[in-house]
């Protein structure tokens, strides 16, 4: 499929999707007028990418990882270190968000109703 079939079926740009190609975590072929193919399972990997990126992890963590999820012996004891931090950096980010969240259900539950703020404003 066509760098932009790609981006239409995974939702990242063209832009991210030559970016991660440079970066080595996709492959395309290219036909002889140079325009980029790809297979059609690099939509499941650009997915798995995108999970990763928003998940917090960078670029170079997602091109260690990926090898990896495919080959699990080739994983070495470096990169499961690797993994245990950002696991542990998840873990706190994601405590710090339902802190936050619970702070502000709590404002929101101290806070008048709806119903009374549009009725003192509609008069």
């Amino acid at each position: 499929m066509r760098v932009g079939d790609l981006s239409r079926r995974t939702g990242a740009s063209v832009r991210s999707l030559r970016y991660y190609e440079q970066r080595g975590l996709i492959d395309a072929t290219r036909t002889a007028s140079g325009q980029r193919r790809y297979e059609s399972s690099v939509i499941d990997r650009v997915l798995l990418i995108r999970q990763l990126l928003d998940a917090g992890l960078g670029t170079a963590a997602i091109a260690d990882v990926l090898p990896c999820m495919a080959h699990p012996e080739s994983q070495t004891a470096q990169l499961t270190r690797r993994l245990i931090v950002e696991r542990d950096r998840l873990t706190d980010e994601i405590a710090q968000r339902v802190a936050t969240r619970d702070a502000l259900g709590q404002l929101i539950d101290a806070a008048p109703s709806l119903d009374d703020r549009h009725g003192s404003s509609a008069s």
